[in-house]
C-alpha cells in the first residue's frame, strides 16, 4: 500500500511539472482566414467578405513588395490598395456552373486586428455548382487554414482549406 501511495504522489508531481513546463513552450500562432460567400438572388450577385489578420497580410506585403509597408486605414497609398486587390484576385478563384468567374474587388476596412476585404461576382442568375479556391497566405505560412463559409440557395456549407486541399466544391441537384 505504501509503494502505491508513493507512486501516486510521484505521478501527481510529474503531471504538475509537465503542465508547468509546457506553459513555457514557444508561443504557437494560428494562421487562419475566414471568407463568407453568399449568393444574393435579388441582386444576382455572389458576395464575399474575407477576414484576414492584418499582421499576417502586412507581413506578406512587406516580404513581396516593400519592408516599410504598414496597413493603416486612411494612411495607405493607392499602390497598397492595388497590392491587396491584385493579391486577392490571384489567390481566390471561383468557378460557378463550370465557368470561371472574375471577382470584382470593392474595398477593405480594418477593425482591431482584422482586415475585412469585400468583393463580388455580379450577373449570377443561378448556382448549380460552385468551386471556391482560396490560397490566401498559403505561400507565406505552411500551417495557414482558410475557412470558407457558403450560404447559397438556402444551403449552408463550410470548408476548411489547407495548402494540400485548397478548393471546396458544392453541388446542387
Amino acid at each position: 500500500m505504501q509503494i502505491l501511495k508513493i507512486t501516486y504522489e510521484k505521478a501527481i508531481v510529474l503531471l504538475l511539472a509537465i503542465m508547468l513546463f509546457s506553459s513555457f513552450k514557444a508561443y504557437h500562432k494560428f494562421y487562419v482566414s475566414i471568407t463568407k460567400v453568399e449568393y444574393v438572388k435579388e441582386k444576382q450577385a455572389m458576395q464575399f467578405i474575407s477576414r484576414i489578420f492584418i499582421d499576417d497580410f502586412e507581413h506578406m506585403l512587406q516580404q513581396r513588395f516593400d519592408e516599410s509597408i504598414v496597413l493603416n486605414e486612411g494612411k495607405e497609398s493607392e499602390q497598397i490598395q492595388l497590392y491587396v486587390e491584385n493579391y486577392l484576385k490571384r489567390k481566390i478563384k471561383v468557378v460557378i456552373n463550370g465557368e470561371e468567374k472574375s471577382i470584382q474587388y470593392i474595398g477593405k476596412e480594418y477593425e482591431k486586428d482584422i482586415m475585412y476585404c469585400y468583393y463580388e461576382i455580379p450577373h449570377i442568375t443561378e448556382v448549380n455548382t460552385i468551386n471556391v479556391t482560396n490560397e490566401v497566405l498559403f505561400d507565406m505560412f505552411d500551417s495557414q487554414q482558410n475557412i470558407v463559409r457558403l450560404k447559397i440557395n438556402d444551403t449552408h456549407k463550410t470548408f476548411v482549406l489547407i495548402p494540400e486541399e485548397k478548393t471546396g466544391v458544392l453541388k446542387f441537384n
